[in-house]
């Protein structure tokens, strides 16, 4: 039981990275306004690929909750129905959430990906709580555990769906990006806690304080990375995507604080390699936190002087959330150790 538990939990993990990787997607595309309703798309349970669908046309049949754009607008259909010769205001209702009617396939089908890997990582929360009471009498912290990750999921889903209606708010895009580290965190700890190894490392009461330094200015740097890409998307709607070389002109202030606290974390995580090996702690995982901060400063110098190459927003997002990963495994491994250099 334990054995599969733990492979699901790995499972889910990578589930819940690839809603992180196809949100960012979403992102790099301006796909959010894809669907424009939740939790269907369009009233679909299976978006359309044409947008002749989503026009009112004669003799056609609409369900309850199926959706049209007429007048520029989004409307809702009533009840079952056929259309007759014309156009009846009486068999629906205004979208009311808000006021975006515009169809693009890719942008429908992309954000419609990403909700499908969203239920299927759900899904697979929900297994994993369903298998963790086998750790109810051993360790019940592991129930809960996996029982707050389906509930963090749920309100994810409900941020996303906020999101949506929101037109993309900045704050709420904030939020759903924290929260998916957070249930991040909440598996690793499920995953850390199940494993049936136990390497020993020396332990270091300052270097676990350097830990989760780290991990508490990588989070702020993400949050603050979230701000400067929305200051990009205003830039797409003001000069176009195709204007790449402008996306950056007369940046705001978070985009420098974002650019100089780079530096920080960089001479900090180095900082803390060099503790490591200088007394022979262990800890070898510290090298992805290095190649990771290299890749992330690389993809970073990329966008500014490159002008943003096809991929480069989603691979900056998705390895600054595996780096979250990789570190707060760390601090979980340096919290494990025994007091027997806690001067260090």
């Amino acid at each position: 039981m334990q054995k599969y538990f733990r492979k699901i939990a790995q499972i889910t993990l990578v589930l819940v990275y690839l809603v992180i990787v196809a949100g960012a997607v979403v992102r790099m595309t301006g796909s959010g306004m894809g669907c424009p309703d939740w939790p269907k798309c369009f009233g679909y349970y299976i978006p359309p690929t044409d947008e002749s669908v989503l026009n009112w046309g004669k003799n056609k049949t609409f369900e309850k909750g199926q959706v049209i754009i007429h007048s520029e607008a989004l409307k809702v259909a009533k009840t079952d129905f056929t259309t007759s010769a014309k156009y009846n205001a009486s068999n629906w209702e205004e979208y009311t959430k808000h006021d975006y009617a515009i169809f693009n396939v890719w942008h429908t089908w992309i954000e419609y990906i990403n909700r499908l890997f969203g239920a299927l990582a759900g899904f697979a929360t929900l297994i994993l709580a369903a298998l963790s009471f086998g750790y109810w009498k051993k360790n019940k912290r592991i129930t809960i555990l996996s029982w707050l990750v389906v509930f963090g999921m749920g309100f994810q889903a409900w941020l996303g769906a906020t999101v949506v209606y929101s037109l993309l708010e900045p704050v709420k895009i904030t939020v759903h990006m924290v929260m998916a580290l957070v249930i991040v965190a909440m598996l690793i700890y499920i995953i850390y806690k199940t494993s049936e190894t136990d390497k020993t490392y020396k332990a270091s009461r300052n270097l676990l304080k350097l830990l989760w330094a780290s991990l508490i200015v990588t989070l702020i740097q993400v949050i603050i990375g979230t701000q400067v890409r929305q200051f990009i998307d205003l830039q797409i709607d003001v000069f176009g995507e195709d204007a790449k070389s402008q996306w950056l002109m007369n940046p705001t202030l978070q985009f420098y604080i974002h650019r100089s606290f780079s530096i920080f974390v960089g001479v900090l995580n180095l900082y803390i390699a060099y503790f490591i090996y200088k007394f022979e702690l262990g800890f070898e995982k510290i090298r992805w936190v290095l190649l990771l901060l290299l890749l992330e400063i690389i993809s970073g110098i990329t966008m500014y002087y490159v002008d943003f190459p096809f991929g480069s927003q989603t691979f900056h997002m998705v390895v600054a959330a595996i780096l979250f990963g990789v570190q707060f495994y760390l601090v979980l491994e340096a919290s494990k150790t025994k007091s027997s250099l806690n001067s260090l």
